[in-house]
């Protein structure tokens, strides 16, 4: 099973990912962007570059890593439980400008029409938001402000819905992630467990 966490910065995916290393210690445990060679590169330029990358290619360079990302991770794995910290659901939602079909057909291209089996989304109100954000350094895509995060995460829960109307055996659940992190993590389990 392919199973993904979304949402944006500071909503605590990376919290849940390491209560769930504890809990399914088989399974294999990724991210996007960044998990492979290419992708620790492609994230350097993407979020540290002291020059502009227009959209076209930002969206381009991510597409690239999804790409390696599949083939040197998630196509050899397909046979375990694989847990994600973001997907083509990230990809698709900051890719905001650009039609819809369009990024499913090329998200498609770069995951040989493989997604995922089961979607947590972890959204947050405006306000847990704002505190998390700051409270901690921000890099170029985190300094596009609170206002740019709360479009983002409308965009990725809108892309949860393209996606399911596409893919209709995909599951999805939305947590909200001011609630306890224990809470959280039981909901999560018993969700890739049903």
């Amino acid at each position: 099973m392919y199973v993904v966490l979304e949402g944006v910065d500071c909503v605590g995916k990376s919290t849940q990912i390491k209560l769930l290393k504890d809990y399914f210690k088989d399974a294999l445990f990724t991210f996007e962007p960044g998990n492979t060679k290419l992708g620790k590169e492609l994230r350097k330029l993407l979020l540290n570059s002291d020059f502009d990358i227009c959209k076209e290619a930002e969206c381009l360079l991510f597409l690239a890593d999804r790409a390696q990302h599949f083939n040197e991770l998630i196509s050899k794995n397909k046979d375990k439980l694989i847990i994600s910290d973001r997907s083509l659901i990230s990809g698709m939602a900051y890719a905001k400008d650009f039609d819809k079909e369009l990024l499913f057909r090329l998200n498609s291209f770069a995951l040989s029409d493989f997604f995922p089996d089961k979607i947590i989304f972890l959204k947050a109100d405006e306000n847990t938001l704002k505190a998390r954000l700051n409270s901690k350094n921000l890099d170029s895509i985190e300094k596009r402000g609170l206002e740019y995060f709360l479009q983002i995460q409308r965009k990725i829960e809108e892309s949860i819905l393209f996606l399911k109307e596409k893919k209709q055996n995909i599951s999805y659940i939305i947590l909200d992630a001011k609630d306890d992190k224990h809470i959280i993590n039981k909901k999560i389990k018993d969700f890739i467990n049903d």
